[in-house]
């Protein structure tokens, strides 16, 4: 088994070596400020730390912080494979990519879709992308399912932001729903269970939604566009007399009118990807 190396040993670096350790594989450390893991080693320098392993996971705050890392004195990346496993850019990622295959070393993008107690068992995700060679993959392995998404270095990036965007979003629209009924009295408690329902139509439906976009055909579904519009512009008037920001939706909102005043009325809300 290939040893590996863990740079940053927060709560997450931590947990990702001590997943590490458990399955009998030669771990080193190196944290900025002193911290050790029980049964891996704890190396003096970055250098030393990225010299002990040929897998090296970059577990720390962001890619500035990484490259900040890598860019120690002594540090020799060559024959190394570098997996970066901290939030960015899909832009950042390519960067790093570029700069480690400047110095010979194999660069993988990738982030971990689990909290630090998940890591090692089947509830641990990680998305990787960019050329894995099977050491690391093998490595990866034990923290979790690993999900290639993409020769592109910057693909994880683009999943990761892309997917929190999308919790952002709907955790947002759910607060604002709860403010629009706590505002007429209703106990959040009992709201909750319909919310849920309701959050689960899309998440159910997330695959025939995908089949549309991507075959470009928008069905109508349980609603056409014109069957939508009214009851948007009423969606968007609750709002605005609850003193919140209808926001996107004003926007998708004028949209829907725009797209049904040029004869698309007939078709499903997935045609507001198109222009």
């Amino acid at each position: 088994m290939d040893a590996v190396t863990v740079l940053g040993i927060g709560r997450m670096g931590s947990a990702l070596a001590a997943a590490l350790v458990g399955d009998g594989r030669p771990v080193t450390v190196w944290n900025r400020t002193p911290a050790t893991v029980p049964g891996a080693v704890t190396a003096s320098s970055v250098a030393a730390a990225v010299a002990a392993s040929p897998v090296v996971l970059v577990c720390v705050t962001d890619f500035p912080a990484a490259r900040g890392v890598l860019d120690a004195p002594g540090v020799d990346v060559a024959g190394r494979v570098l997996v970066n496993l901290t939030t960015g850019s899909p832009e950042d990622a390519r960067v790093m990519a570029d700069w480690a295959t400047a110095r010979r070393g194999t660069f993988v993008g990738g982030v971990v879709h689990a909290a630090p107690d998940q890591i090692g068992s089947p509830a641990a995700t990680l998305l990787v992308s960019g050329a894995l060679p099977a050491g690391a993959r093998s490595a990866l392995a034990v923290l979790g399912e690993v999900r290639e998404v993409g020769r592109d270095a910057g693909a994880a990036s683009l999943y990761d932001l892309t997917l929190l965007g999308l919790w952002y979003d709907a955790q947002v629209a759910y607060l604002d729903a709860l403010i629009t009924v706590g505002s007429a009295g209703v106990d959040a408690a009992q709201f909750a269970p319909f919310a849920a329902r309701q959050l689960a139509y899309v998440v159910d439906g997330a695959p025939e939604t995908a089949r549309e976009v991507a075959e470009r055909d928008y069905p109508a579904g349980p609603a056409s566009l014109a069957e939508h519009a009214p009851v948007l512009d009423k969606i968007v008037a609750l709002r605005s007399r609850g003193g919140l920001s209808a926001g996107r939706l004003a926007e998708v909102t004028a949209r829907v009118r725009d797209l049904v005043e040029r004869g698309h009325g007939k078709l499903g809300l997935s045609r507001l990807v198109e222009d």
